[in-house]
């Protein structure tokens, strides 16, 4: 039990406000003990000495301090006897829950007493495959056997050979995808071997096998025995099924011998494993095998029988990468709108979900009433990914699940009104309505900042339909009046910038959808420094440059009393965490705040399996050159004859990209052309002209930085 846990329990304990216990926790930086931040916290110290009831709180939680607050208990573990466990072992209730029962005794103790321990893992993989296979069918009417599959698929390997394996389960880690680039894979056993291999002591033969795979390394063996047993692996061990296969024929082992070898190693028990090591030594020498490769045979297993798997695992593992892959490879919206919703209460999953579908040329839409379903979705007719309405931070599955079945019961919502009055304040209220403005869940129906401004006339409006529903329902067999509620109409408002709308959707969805505040400004971050997607594990120890935005800071005090941070730093292609140690920060304390667009310099570190940036400097990006680049409108022309269903596919395009850029028409007439400055803005994004081009033609939507109307 830590400082901050301490002071709430012992508060809730003594019958003191939520409040109070929660002002003082707050009080203590992460990280310190009490009589640490009493020292260093001036306002702590002060309430400690001068307010009698938080020194008693603060006394007794002192004591309580580091103590054990609960017994824990393992996430999937299951023990097996052939008698009730209660002739063997004591059995409680766990602290949550009262219908299961746990054992009192630990693994450990469990395993001397002679007890099966089995870990029976859920995997969030199997929940992307099962939804995956969900919206195959639902937007192509066709069901996926995965058991038919072909296990030489072609698309599956070029992805894997490309390390393209975001997602893909057991390969998607910078240093795998380095190795499988390498490996170039092209059958199932390559990728069960990678599986076992990608794990601390087996790792080191990663090299070497993929060498001898591509014939740049000559197979050789410590003894002829070896080679039956390595021969389809090139030499190098890959399962723990080939260290008892070797005990058996280079040692004499039994089965039961060799699997006691095995938990010896795996355990690391010293003495079983001396015991061990002398018995695989005398047993080689007795098949044929002289002293010295007897020694270097027991040196080649052991750092694999420490951590290798056995082949079952790593074959079933390896199934379900393949599968993963399978699916990322040939129904990739599929995959990712999957993966998204399995991410969707981890916000910087997500981001870098969302990141990887741009890298696709995949591009997740901003939530959309009439579009978005409850998870995250695939829009049929364009293979693009909606986001998920229950992923909208106040809005959550239940409403979203209301607002879905009733479009598929009424039909899509033909305007706000029409919205409200079928949802009704059952199941909307004031933070439903904000949180889906503000998201863009409703942008087809008005501007966000008029919708917002017009919240309590929403609100009052929504209120009047209950009650006119009310009365009308025990007015239903007499004949008095009924309630009219009057038509809403939305006062005028200036639209929100692009800055607000963002900081909306980073409020709401986690991240930038509808765009992004670097948008456009990518040539300046270019030279500016390397772009984040860009950093992998080739960088690791390096010093590297970057540039973005700063979208996280958290200050905390290092043991030696002095501040520090933990900031996010952001570009359009991705974001890390970059550490800010006390000397960096004391040169320019000032730049490290949200918003504040810098370069900063440093050294990649991967202590944590995540890449984080060291920091060493940091200087702002001057953005006023680019500032001027930015254009003012952007004119598309229409071609002759142009029917009525073209214009409607130009509506949908321009309503994806919502901004403040005006949006010109050039239509032909009479030999010349009528210039029409249109209701519609958007913002500054290559990919949306891109998609215009593609339906129109080349050149004929661009973006124009001069000051004079088309017309001119």
């Amino acid at each position: 039990m830590k400082a901050r846990m301490a002071i709430r329990d012992v508060a809730r304990a003594l019958g003191m406000s939520y409040d109070d216990g929660d002002r003082i926790a707050k009080l203590i930086p992460m990280g310190l003990t009490l009589d640490e931040s009493l020292s260093t916290v001036s306002e702590l110290k002060s309430i400690y000495e001068n307010e009698p009831n938080f020194t008693r709180l603060i006394d007794m939680a002192k004591r309580l301090e580091n103590v054990v607050r609960n017994a824990g208990t393992h996430a999937a573990g299951v023990v097996i006897s052939e008698k009730p466990l209660t002739e063997y072992v004591p059995l409680q209730h766990p602290p949550k829950g009262e219908e299961s029962l746990i054992t009192q005794y630990s693994m450990n103790y469990l395993d001397d007493i002679g007890l099966l321990k089995v870990d029976i893992l859920g995997l969030a993989n199997l929940t992307i495959i099962k939804n995956c296979l969900r919206i195959i069918r639902k937007i192509s009417q066709s069901e996926i056997d995965l058991d038919k599959i072909p296990n030489d698929d072609k698309k599956t390997f070029e992805l894997l050979s490309a390390g393209a394996t975001a997602g893909v389960f057991q390969l998607e880690s910078d240093g795998m995808k380095r190795y499988l680039k390498d490996l170039k894979p092209n059958n199932f056993e390559d990728i069960l071997s990678m599986v076992a291999l990608y794990r601390p002591g087996p790792m080191e033969s990663i090299n070497d096998f993929i060498n001898a795979k591509h014939g740049r390394k000559k197979i050789t063996y410590l003894d002829p025995k070896l080679q039956p047993i390595l021969e389809k692996t090139y030499g190098v061990i890959v399962t723990q099924d080939q260290v008892l296969q070797i005990a058996r024929y280079f040692a004499g082992f039994s089965y039961g011998e060799a699997d006691i070898l095995r938990k010896a190693v795996g355990k690391k028990i010293k003495k079983l494993l001396d015991e061990q090591k002398e018995k695989f030594l005398s047993g080689a020498i007795k098949t044929g095998a002289d002293k010295k490769t007897a020694e270097n045979v027991w040196n080649f297993i052991e750092p694999f029988a420490k951590y290798g798997f056995n082949r079952a695992h790593a074959a079933c593992y390896a199934k379900i990468s393949y599968q993963t892959a399978y699916l990322k490879a040939r129904y990739p919206s599929a995959f990712m709108a999957a993966w998204l919703t399995a991410e969707q209460q981890n916000i910087d999953k997500i981001a870098f979900a969302v990141a990887e579908c741009r890298r696709m040329n995949i591009e997740v839409l901003p939530p959309d009433v009439n579009e978005s379903f409850v998870e995250f979705g695939v829009v049929k007719d364009t293979n693009n990914i909606r986001f998920g309405l229950a992923a909208i931070k106040n809005v959550g599955a239940g409403v979203s699940e209301k607002i879905v079945e009733e479009r598929k019961t009424g039909g899509p919502y033909v305007s706000l009104e029409d919205f409200l009055k079928r949802l009704t304040g059952r199941i909307l209220n004031k933070k439903v309505i904000e949180a889906l403005v503000k998201s863009g869940g409703l942008d087809r129906f008005g501007e966000r900042n008029q919708m917002l401004s017009a919240i309590e006339q929403i609100l009052k409006f929504i209120s009047n339909l209950d009650k006119k529903a009310a009365k009308d329902q025990l007015n239903l067999f007499s004949e008095k009046t009924k309630i009219e509620v009057s038509k809403l109409v939305l006062p005028e408002t200036p639209p929100a910038d692009k800055k607000l709308r963002l900081s909306w959707e980073k409020e709401l969805l986690g991240m930038y959808i509808s765009d992004h505040p670097l948008k456009g400004m990518e040539n300046v971050l270019s030279e500016a420094g390397t772009p984040i997607n860009e950093l992998d594990s080739k960088n690791i120890g390096k010093k590297v440059k970057i540039a973005g935005i700063i979208t996280y800071v958290r200050k905390i005090v290092t043991k030696n009393k002095e501040p520090m941070l933990f900031a996010t730093l952001e570009d359009i292609s991705g974001k890390t965490e970059v550490l800010v140690f006390p000397k960096v920060l004391k040169q320019n304390n000032q730049i490290w705040q949200t918003d504040s667009i810098v370069a900063i310099e440093g050294k990649t570190n991967s202590k944590d399996g995540d890449l984080k940036i060291i920091a060493e400097s940091i200087t702002e990006v001057n953005i006023g050159q680019h500032k001027e680049m930015v254009p003012n409108k952007m004119i598309i022309n229409i071609p002759s004859s142009t029917k009525k269903d073209l214009l409607e596919k130009i509506k949908e395009i321009i309503s994806n990209y919502p901004g403040e850029i005006p949006v010109w028409l050039k239509i032909p007439k009479n030999g010349g052309f009528n210039d029409i400055k249109t209701k519609s803005s958007v913002s500054f994004d290559r990919t949306l002209q891109k998609k215009l081009n593609e339906l129109l033609g080349q050149k004929a939507a661009r973006f124009d930085t001069s000051t004079t109307n088309p017309a001119i």
